[in-house]
């Protein structure tokens, strides 16, 4: 398994036990991601981070029905979430999904590539989540060190089309995980 696999497997779990730990009464609130509620973050997460990684990995357009949905409507929506990120993973588990290019908006992007751009934002959007919800996001030094060299890589190409902030700094001392939220304009 590549370095990249074992990285989106680590993060996905911590998003499904974030996701595992929103209330209901938690959906409607606000989030640090400008104009989204708790609700519309949380959706933006399955669809892009468990449904678009699977179909990336496949080459596979999203079906419309899909990007439509409001995943949390239903009662079980963090454990069909938790699921539909296992068969993300399994997807990405196999040789063939990081040979060749992924089509994204037109433009041809490297499997890999594209993989990493997921993985920024299953961790980001993940710890967006969970801050929102009064939870901790956490993974290990090597996943936040992996993390930290992709959202400096891609994140001038972020914040043109805003989906980063201006960097902020991060405390002294402070480990890859939190200086890649600092970089992606997140106060850690």
């Amino acid at each position: 398994m590549n370095e990249i696999h074992a990285h989106l497997t680590a993060c996905a779990a911590e998003a499904a036990r974030v996701s595992r730990g929103i209330t209901a009464e938690q959906l409607a609130g606000p989030t640090g991601c400008t104009d989204w509620t708790v609700r519309e973050l949380a959706n933006h997460l399955v669809l892009y981070t468990a449904h678009g990684l699977e179909h990336r990995a496949l080459r596979t357009e999203l079906p419309e029905e899909t990007v439509r949905r409001d995943f949390t409507a239903d009662a079980d929506w963090s454990e069909r979430y938790a699921a539909q990120l296992d068969r993300a993973l399994a997807a990405w588990a196999k040789p063939e999904a990081w040979e060749g290019d992924v089509d994204l908006g037109g433009s041809a992007v490297p499997a890999p590539e594209i993989a990493a751009m997921l993985l920024a934002e299953l961790a980001l959007h993940g710890w967006d989540l969970a801050l929102a919800t009064d939870q901790e996001f956490t993974v290990p030094e090597e996943t936040g060190r992996h993390l930290l060299g992709v959202v400096e890589r891609y994140a001038e190409m972020y914040r043109e089309y805003q989906g980063f902030a201006a960097p902020v700094t991060a405390p002294a001392g402070a480990g890859a995980f939190t200086r890649a939220l600092a970089v992606s304009g997140r106060t850690p």
